[in-house]
């Protein structure tokens, strides 16, 4: 399946993204108002429109990037939030990132990747992150589809995928899910192994 550039900003173009909440996630925000570091080096790959980079950035968070194939995702985040800065806004494949960060942000983008590249996101994210980093989100916990995306997934399988490089802190049903995906989310809190 080629999930390209031009497939991912025809999306955008076409506003066919079904997956986009129009607000941050209940459980992303409520994982933020507990961060203390502002300044805090964070990533979310695949972030589309991204209102947890705006919801971070309004909270004072210095460091948030956004990495995504489509320019219109990204010029959506620049119109939506002129302060943004522009440099943290990443046209780029995220398996061609090499900056490191201290957490990353995941938000539908495991369920965006043709499921054949899960292992290599789990290891490239683990090489993105610092001594240890996290990685912090939501998995969907449902079937979905085979064919296209959103992929789904379960919690057997992303264990397999993430104990090699990860400790799982938490890997749980989201209990303050968005009202469109009641019992569909796993929460996730890994942190890098040594």
């Amino acid at each position: 399946m080629e999930l390209s550039e031009e497939f991912w900003d025809n999306r955008y173009k076409t506003n066919d993204i079904g997956w986009d909440l129009g607000e941050v996630s209940p459980p992303l925000k409520a994982y933020f108002d507990q961060l203390t570091d502002k300044e805090l080096n964070i990533l979310i790959p695949g972030g589309g429109n991204s209102y947890e980079a705006e919801y971070l950035h309004q909270q004072g968070f210095t460091n948030v990037y956004v990495a995504d194939l489509s320019k219109t995702a990204l010029n959506n985040i620049k119109q939506r939030v002129p302060s943004f800065p522009a440099s943290h806004l990443i046209h780029q494949n995220f398996f061609d990132l090499t900056q490191k960060f201290d957490l990353i942000i995941e938000q539908t983008f495991v369920s965006a990747i043709d499921p054949s590249l899960r292992t290599k996101y789990v290891s490239k994210a683990a090489e993105l992150l610092h001594k240890n980093g996290k990685l912090v989100g939501l998995l969907f916990d449902a079937p979905l589809n085979t064919d296209k995306p959103p992929f789904g997934g379960n919690k057997a399988e992303y264990q397999a995928y993430f104990e090699p490089y990860f400790n799982i802190l938490k890997m749980e049903p989201a209990y303050n899910s968005h009202p469109n995906r009641p019992g569909k989310e796993l929460f996730i809190n890994l942190q890098k192994k040594d």
